[in-house]
């Protein structure tokens, strides 16, 4: 319940703004690695509501609800790198761009972020105030901010963790090279591929910390069914078939081969399954989506009518029309510019703007049921790409070279909107339960996501430069893969006459089918472990090295639980897994941050093995496991201790 106050205390102070802006910002870059690297984002709300308390202390004083401003606008910074991740590296990848246009990016991004916003306001009353939806991160950082938890033992856990996390990457391939970036084995067993790999990176340990035990089994049982039972399938009855690819592989080792094979071919599984869990999504969700919108509509014709007390003073309705129109029109100028046709550009920007309604009341609903690390974004989006390639193939026509990218557009501007109306009911969550003001908490979300529109392209940019995103190429053979990105560029070619392995994605649809079948037997029966399909359908797209890392930091989370003496209880485990939590946090920024650091030397150089050292100190696989175990066992130690001081 909220705390209303008779004199609120300043909240949206120009400190407050100025630490918001340039924490969003970061953790923006971060996330921005991360999702590129392994599909998937971390809700930043706690870690900046630790780092607020602690600089605002310093510099004299900081109130509760100075601390959550901060955390409001800096938890901008994951939202705004989903929405651009999941969907603008498309337009590179179907080579509409050479590089991520920097005006087209802030206006994609930004924008979008704002309509966001926006769109959330008339959710706030219904799904926060009426229905009381549980909205976890929030009530976490809300939990977090009332306990004033001492900021300096917080920023000494994070400045730790992401010193180590940034030395893994350091070490690492694309730093001094003292260990690879991964450990894998492969051998032929008759023309069948067995192999079995993980990657050594601590920033995706933290994330399987984060995401916990049922998400990573999830995950990783995608990937082994790619790797360990398709692959194999493929090697051995089906590679004959594709002359191509056979001669591709003559020689190659099992290591090699099996990448190939799933470059070539068993990665359109996880096409097929991310196709059919973004449809089961919004047929699931329907009574969600009409229950938010119009409990939203109604809260905002009520409210228009009362005088409300401060903690309950929204933006004005008035005010947030106004700005649906002001921030619409760039819009569809940039939407006219790529079809250069009214009679496409502007029933398409209708459909843009009501879609980004329609989704971010889904967003926002489902973010409070399941949190925001749950929330089914790219779900969403691919429905978005779909429905807005059917319309634009009947305008423009089924074979319209410039069809994917317009659909993209649209896709892109919904995603960021859709990701930020679910972490700005998180934030005002938050806010609610400490006697917050909404309308402060709404501008500095906006604040926040226009800030992290400015260097999403530059980021962008880098990373592309020093590592590739998406495409493998002679120069970047082992890119950045980009996974839901490159998914929407395929489903958009695909549905304007692209060339797609049809059969291949057909088989994944059936698999997801199978899936999401599986995860309604577990609902009915009230199962704690679910099997949800866009988890699995993203392990099925990436590499095997890459989920393991995440199931063992899944599995660490859970021995956690053990070791505290917590089981099947959300609550508690929330409270024990707070450092822990703060540490995987750390983990990933560092690794993230100096993955884009050591980026810069790479791209001015034009020479990936700039920081390499000589090869007699390249230790090898041996080692890198070695160290690997070691930061799983210190993650391990500090989340124990704080789970039983927590607990105790």
């Amino acid at each position: 319940m909220n705390t209303p106050a008779t004199q609120s205390p300043p909240q949206l102070t120009p400190r407050a703004i100025i630490l918001s802006v340039v924490l969003a910002m970061i953790l923006a870059a971060a996330n921005t690695y991360l999702g590129l690297f392994a599909g998937l984002t971390i809700a930043t709300a706690i870690p900046a509501a630790v780092v607020s308390m602690a600089v605002l202390r310093l510099l004299g004083g900081g109130h509760i609800l100075e601390n959550n401003i901060v955390q409001t606008g800096a938890s901008a910074g994951s939202s705004i790198a989903a929405g651009v991740i999941f969907t603008v590296p498309a337009l590179v990848i179907l080579g509409h761009w050479t590089d991520f246009q920097y005006w087209w990016v802030l206006t994609i991004a930004g924008l979008g972020g704002i309509l966001g916003v926006l769109f959330s306001v008339p959710l706030r009353r219904s799904l926060i105030v009426d229905q009381q939806l549980a909205f976890p991160e929030g009530k976490a950082a809300a939990e977090v901010l009332k306990a004033g938890e001492n900021p300096a033992s917080g920023i000494r856990v994070l400045a730790a963790a992401s010193g180590l996390g940034g030395l893994g990457k350091l070490i690492a391939a694309s730093g001094l090279r003292l260990v690879p970036d991964s450990a894998a084995f492969g051998g032929f067993i008759g023309k069948g591929i067995a192999y079995m790999g993980t990657n050594l990176s601590p920033a995706l340990l933290g994330v399987g910390y984060i995401v916990g035990l049922n998400i990573g089994i999830v995950v990783v049982a995608g990937s082994i069914l790619s790797w360990n039972i398709a692959i194999p399938i493929y090697s051995t009855y089906f590679l004959d078939g594709n002359p191509e690819l056979a001669a591709r592989l003559a020689g190659a080792g099992a290591e090699d081969a099996a990448g190939a094979i799933w470059s070539a071919q068993i990665r359109y599984l996880g096409v097929g399954a991310m196709l059919i869990g973004g449809i089961w999504t919004l047929i699931s969700l329907r009574k969600s989506l009409m229950s938010g919108i119009r409990s939203g509509l109604e809260a905002a014709r009520a409210g228009a009518s009362k005088v409300v007390a401060e903690t309950e003073k929204d933006l004005p309705m008035k005010a947030v029309l106004i700005g649906l129109v002001v921030f619409t029109l760039p819009l569809a100028g940039l939407y006219h510019a790529i079809v250069q046709n009214f009679a496409v550009s502007i029933p398409m920007t209708l459909i843009m703007i009501v879609a980004g309604f329609l989704f971010s009341s889904v967003s926002a609903y489902m973010a409070g049921l399941v949190g925001s690390s749950n929330n089914p974004v790219s779900g969403i989006t691919i429905g978005t790409i779909l429905f807005a390639s059917l319309v634009l193939a009947a305008l423009m026509g089924s074979n319209a070279p410039l069809g994917p990218v317009a659909a993209i557009v649209i896709g892109a501007v919904v995603c960021c909107a859709a990701a930020v109306a679910g972490d700005n009911l998180q934030d005002l969550k938050a806010g609610y339960m400490i006697g917050a003001t909404p309308w402060r908490q709404q501008v500095m979300l906006a604040i926040g996501a226009a800030s992290c529109a400015v260097v999403m392209a530059p980021v962008l940019n880098l990373l592309a430069k020093a590592y590739g995103i998406g495409v493998p190429t002679p120069d970047h053979p082992n890119p950045l893969l980009a996974p839901q990105a490159t998914l929407m560029a395929s489903v958009a070619k695909g549905l304007f006459g692209g060339e797609l392995p049809w059969d291949l994605i057909w088989i994944g649809v059936a698999i997801g089918a199978a899936i999401i079948i599986c995860d309604e037997v577990l609902k009915k029966r009230g199962a704690n472990f679910r099997t949800p399909v866009l988890a699995a359908a993203v392990g099925i797209y990436l590499p095997l090295d890459l989920t393991v890392p995440i199931f063992l930091g899944g599995l660490l989370a859970h021995l956690v639980e053990r070791a505290s003496g917590v089981h099947n209880d959300p609550d508690a485990a929330e409270r024990i897994h707070r450092k822990g939590v703060l540490f995987s946090a750390g983990l990933i920024t560092g690794e993230a941050l100096l993955g884009i650091v050591i980026a810069i030397p790479i791209v001015y150089s034009g020479r990936a093995d700039v920081l390499a050292l000589p090869e007699f100190l390249h230790f090898g696989e041996l080692v890198g496991l070695a160290i690997f175990a070691v930061i799983g066992w210190i993650l391990y130690r500090v989340a124990v201790k704080g789970a039983l001081t927590s607990s105790s």
